[in-house]
Order: structure tokens, then C-alpha cells, then sequence
């Protein structure tokens, strides 16, 4: 019989020691963004390995090894001992080999090359215990190809590599695991996920959620637009689409199922919602500073970029929330069963607008964005205190948030040293460039069926992947292949980025669907097909401000433009709402569902005689439909009050 797999006490011993380490890296990143990065040479590579041991120590095989596997877990605890010790080993020989390394006469034994190729599988490995098999499948791929691709046929042919080839650019140096995304991670998007812990911390997530119930308690929806509001406030600033759903799920839906709506809606409003909250300024799940470092263009230029389109998703969820609503009979609450707020509402409140503004107000005045982030944590510790009395009487609150955002940034560095290999491949095979040019050819000089390639392709290489690590590969990859085509730079990243984090809603992963469906008690597979159509509008979007730069607000600008983009738009958005729900005035037969699914697509398209067909068929539909549902009135719907959860 084996041992039992999970909650031993060395395992838990392993987790204390992986937060004690977290809260290392958690305070180096504090010290660093004040004082700056000691020397990058070492710094990466010490950092790299400590994300290492924090993930091997919290999340170990016994952990995460199947529930029925015949392995005993001391050969577990032996397996990642052994990664941790190579690990260990290829960090000291790339040390012991800096001086070398810079000045290019860097010699490697058999065995320095076999320790960095098992590191290099090490990071794999972890990669695949966080994030799934599809990011550490394409690293294996990658690492493989590099390997064994002059045996290859056709165009994947490339001229050969040695093992010391590779691993002198993938390991040896910093093109790879070392490169510019560590780089990134390290000097700038570590801190805003420390941010992000140390405000979950504060109560801040709670209030938001509490503000959010009182101000939708009259409306129809009721929950469901509070769990909209609510997750897209905490998931600009979360940068997990699956911390935002636990982080405002647990409490959002079941209360929306309570409501009267179906589990599987009351899953999917918060998977969309969530999901969502990636692309709201002013953070953008931390994205839009990286976006800036990648672009070049300033931060508020991003933000003001990604107004108007953020808008208009949700604006499209609390539409597709009201519609179900009445579908459904549900009216809303009298105001007296509603939550008010009051003056500690009010109060906390600033637990999560004070840190926005100080974000705000360290960037104008000129300073740096990971400044920003330092100035946020401090202020977000601060109005903790004086604010939330629970964190003055439980002050350590503060410290586990810090180790916990160590561990996470942590996770994060493990799938960013994996996108490193990828990335390094890329550049030594050339492939990149062939990947480029496949999708520009795949769509000949036809903008649309390019961003169409282009979009599938962003969707399937950020399944399964956090926001941020989606986002940097994909736009490392796609980006050129569309900018040759003379698209805007600025609209090229945020076109890969809405993609990277709609693929948290799209099956067969679809990971934020996956974190609402437990919550919720329904399939994960219908919740994400569900989320999916909710989040419809967001698939379309990006292709319009692409044809349409002025829907961004700071390209090509036209105040007649920007309004007949806008009223195409809002139209496109009624009609999918209505096609996704399947009512209006009235229920949809499939039909006229697919009718206005077409109109929908069509009105947006960048030549104006298509767009008139879309309105006038668009327009034929709703005209037709509303005659329809005058002869035939629906019953008085009933007052719909909270009910007990099943």
C-alpha cells in the first residue's frame, strides 16, 4: 500500500519554508525597486533560483502527482531533491563562468552542459506542475527543435546545433532564461505582484465587493452586475484571472445563484467579469507597464488607449446580466433588502482607491512605474492599518501577504523562464521569422484574414498561462507578423493581449471557467462555453480598433469617426447580447439568434457598404421581432426575492 500522497507533515514544513522564502524575495524586490537591482549578473540567476526552491517547496510531487500514482512519496521527496540540487549546481557553474561568459571564452565540460539541460527540464517540469502541459509542452518542443531540428523536412529544417550551442545561448548567457523577460519580471512586474497580494491583505477585495452589492442592489441583476463591477475593480489590479474569480467568486456566486439565476450563468457572469478585469486600466493586471517597457509608448498613453474598448465589454456583460434577468422574471430588490453603505464602507473604500491614486500621482509627477509600484505597496500597508481594524489586531496579515506575493511571483518566473527557452530557440533557429512570415502569407494582403490567423494563434498559445506570461510570449511572437503589415504598434499589443486573456474563457482550458465551476457546482466545460458567449463582444473589439484606430482614443483621432465607430459598435453589441441570451422583447428561436449573430459581425466591417447591410439587416431584425412580440404579449413577471442556496 503506498503512503498517503497529500498533507504530510514535511509537506506543510516545505510550505512554511517556501512562504519564509517568498517573503526573502518579496522584501529584495521592495529594497531593489527603492535602491535598484544590484548587479544584474548575479542578481537573475540567484533570483531564478530561489523562484525554484519556492516552487519545488510548495508545490512538491506528493502534492501534485497524481492521487494514484504507485510512487512512494520518498522516491517523490528524492525526485525534487534532485531537482533542487541541480538546479542549485547549474546557478554556481553560471556564476563561476560570469567573467568568462562577458568577454565571450567561456569553455563548458560534458558535465556543465548536462547540468544545464536538466535545469532547463527542471524549469519545464514547474512550469507544467503550476500551469499545465500546453506552456511546458511547446518549452519541450522548443528545447527539442533546437536539438534535433536539422533532421527536420521542409521549411522546420534549420542548420544544426551542438548541445553546447544551445545551452551556451539558452543557459550560458542572457538571451535565454536570463533574457529580457527575467529581466522584466525582476525589475518590474515582481513588485505590482506583491502589490497585488499585499492589498488582498488589507480587506481591500472584501470592501470592493461589499461597495458593489450596495450600489447594484437596484438593479435587476442585482449580484451578478455587482460581480461584474466587483471583479473588473480587483482584477485590474489581481493579474490572475483565476485569483479573481476564488478571490470574488466565493462570495459573488452564491449569491447570484440565490438570486434565481442557473449555476451555470451565475459561473460564467464571474469567469467573463473576471476575466475581464485583465483588460481595465488603470493597472491592467499589471499589464500596461509592461506594455510600455515592450512599446515604448508612455503608460497613460496605454491607459487612455484602453478605455473606450474596456467600456464596452462591460458594458456588454451588464447587458447580457439584465437581459437574463428579465428572461427570467427576476425584478429588483425593494431597498430595504439591499445592503446600505455606511461611513466604514465609505472608509474602506480608500483601501483600494488610495493606492490606484498614489499610482496615479507618482506617474505624473515623471517617475518610474516600478516606483509607482513601491509607493502603492507602502500606501496600500499603510491605509491598512489605519482603516481596517482587523489588520491592526492581526498585523502578521501584512507579512503573509508579502509571502504569499513571493510565491506567486515565483509561479510566474517559473512560466517566464520557460517562455526564456522558447524565446532563445526562436532567435538561434530563425524560426520566428518563418512563423511571421506563414501568417502574413496565410492571409495574403488581406488585413482581416491575417489578425484572424494571427488571433487564433494568440488564443492557443496563451491557453493555460497566466495574463502576464500569456501576454509577453504572444506578443514577442505575433507582433512582428502584424506590424508588418503597417498596423500601429500599439494597437498590434493590445490586439495579442485581449487574446492571451480571452483565452482564459476559451475552451478547452478556459482556466478562469475552470476556477468558477467548482464555486459554482456546475461542469467546468459548460461554464466556459457559457463565459465564452458571454465574453463574446471581446473577440470583436480588438479587430475594431485595429481597422478602427480612433475607437483608441490616441491614434488617428476624428471625433466623426470615433462616434459612428462608437454607434456601430453599441449596435453590434445589442445584437450579440440579445443572440447570446436568446431574448429581447421576447425568447429568440435559433434562427433569428444566428440572424443577429451575422448582423452583428457584418455592421463592423470596415467597408461601408458592408455596414450597411449589417444595419439594415440588423435593423429588419428588431423590427420584425418587436412586431412579433406586441402580438404576442408575455405573462406579468414575478417579484423575485433571495431564495436559500440548493
Amino acid at each position: 500500500m503506498t503512503e498517503p500522497i497529500r498533507g504530510t507533515t514535511f509537506a506543510r514544513v516545505c510550505g512554511i519554508a517556501a512562504l519564509g522564502i517568498g517573503l526573502g524575495l518579496a522584501l529584495q524586490a521592495l529594497y531593489t525597486t527603492y535602491w535598484g537591482i544590484w548587479e544584474p549578473r548575479y542578481h537573475r540567476p540567484f533570483a531564478v533560483l530561489a523562484c525554484i526552491a519556492i516552487v519545488i517547496l510548495s508545490a512538491p510531487l506528493v502534492k501534485t502527482a497524481a492521487p494514484r500514482s504507485r510512487w512512494p512519496n520518498s522516491l517523490r521527496w528524492a525526485v525534487d531533491a534532485a531537482m533542487l540540487a541541480v538546479s542549485t549546481a547549474a546557478v554556481l557553474r553560471f556564476i563561476d563562468n560570469i567573467e568568462d561568459i562577458d568577454n565571450l571564452v567561456a569553455e563548458y565540460s560534458v558535465l556543465d552542459l548536462l547540468i544545464a539541460l536538466g535545469v532547463l527540464l527542471v524549469l519545464i517540469e514547474l512550469t507544467r506542475r503550476l500551469f499545465g502541459i500546453a506552456l511546458a509542452a511547446v518549452a519541450l518542443a522548443a528545447l527539442a527543435y533546437a536539438l534535433f531540428g536539422a533532421d527536420l523536412p521542409w521549411v522546420f529544417r534549420h542548420s544544426g546545433f551542438s548541445l553546447e550551442q544551445v545551452m551556451e545561448i539558452v543557459w550560458y548567457g542572457f538571451q535565454g532564461v536570463f533574457g529580457f523577460p527575467t529581466a522584466i519580471v525582476l525589475s518590474l512586474i515582481l513588485i505590482y505582484i506583491i502589490f497585488g497580494s499585499v492589498l488582498q491583505s488589507t480587506g481591500a477585495a472584501d470592501s470592493l465587493v461589499r461597495i458593489a452589492f450596495a450600489l447594484a442592489g437596484g438593479w435587476r441583476g442585482g449580484p451578478a452586475h455587482a460581480a461584474v463591477a466587483a471583479s473588473a475593480a480587483f482584477g485590474t489590479m489581481s493579474g490572475s484571472v483565476a485569483a479573481n474569480v476564488v478571490g470574488t467568486g466565493a462570495f459573488t456566486i452564491p449569491l447570484i445563484k440565490r438570486r434565481g439565476f442557473a449555476p451555470v450563468f451565475a459561473g460564467a457572469v464571474e469567469a467573463a467579469a473576471s476575466t475581464g478585469g485583465q483588460i481595465v486600466p488603470p493597472v491592467m493586471g499589471v499589464a500596461a507597464f509592461l506594455m510600455a517597457e515592450l512599446t515604448g509608448v508612455p503608460y497613460l498613453t496605454i491607459c487612455a488607449a484602453a478605455v473606450l474598448p474596456a467600456a464596452f465589454y462591460y458594458g456588454s456583460l451588464f447587458l447580457a446580466v439584465r437581459l437574463q434577468a428579465r428572461r427570467m422574471g427576476i425584478q429588483a430588490l425593494d431597498r430595504s433588502e439591499y445592503p446600505r453603505l455606511n461611513r466604514r464602507d465609505i472608509a474602506n473604500a480608500f483601501l483600494f482607491l488610495g493606492p490606484i491614486l498614489v499610482i496615479l500621482f507618482v506617474l505624473v509627477m515623471g517617475r518610474t512605474p516600478q516606483m509607482a509600484g513601491f509607493w502603492a505597496t507602502v500606501a496600500a500597508i499603510l491605509l491598512g492599518f489605519l482603516i481596517n481594524p482587523e489588520l491592526r489586531r492581526d498585523p502578521l496579515r501584512i507579512v503573509k501577504g508579502l509571502a504569499r506575493g513571493g510565491v506567486a511571483g515565483a509561479g510566474i518566473m517559473m512560466a517566464v523562464g520557460a517562455i526564456g527557452i522558447i524565446l532563445a530557440v526562436v532567435e538561434l533557429t530563425g524560426i520566428g521569422l518563418k512563423f511571421a512570415g506563414a501568417v502574413v502569407d496565410s492571409g495574403g494582403a488581406h488585413l482581416v484574414v491575417t489578425l484572424a490567423v494571427a488571433a487564433a494563434s494568440a488564443l492557443v498559445l496563451g491557453m493555460g498561462m497566466p495574463t502576464l506570461p500569456a501576454y509577453l510570449i504572444i506578443s514577442l511572437v505575433m507582433g512582428p507578423a502584424i506590424v508588418k503589415l503597417g498596423v500601429p504598434v500599439l494597437a498590434i499589443h493590445l490586439f495579442v493581449f485581449y487574446y492571451g486573456v480571452l483565452s482564459s474563457v476559451t475552451p478547452p482550458v478556459a482556466l478562469g471557467a475552470f476556477a468558477a465551476a467548482p464555486i459554482a457546482g456546475t461542469s467546468p466545460m459548460r461554464t466556459a462555453i457559457a463565459a465564452m458567449g458571454l465574453a463574446l463582444p471581446g473577440f470583436l473589439i480588438p479587430f475594431v480598433f485595429v481597422m478602427e484606430p480612433g475607437l483608441l482614443l490616441v491614434l488617428g483621432f476624428d471625433i466623426e469617426s470615433l462616434i459612428w465607430v462608437m454607434l456601430r459598435l453599441s449596435f453590434s453589441i445589442w445584437l450579440l447580447a440579445t443572440a447570446v441570451v436568446g431574448f429581447e422583447a421576447d425568447d429568440l428561436p435559433w434562427l433569428e439568434r444566428g440572424a443577429r449573430f451575422l448582423a452583428a459581425v457584418v455592421v463592423l466591417a470596415a467597408d461601408w457598404r458592408l455596414q450597411a447591410i449589417g444595419l439594415a439587416l440588423g435593423a429588419a431584425i428588431l423590427t420584425i421581432h418587436r412586431m412579433r412580440a406586441r402580438g404576442a404579449p408575455r405573462a406579468a413577471e414575478p417579484k423575485a426575492k433571495l431564495v436559500a442556496d440548493d
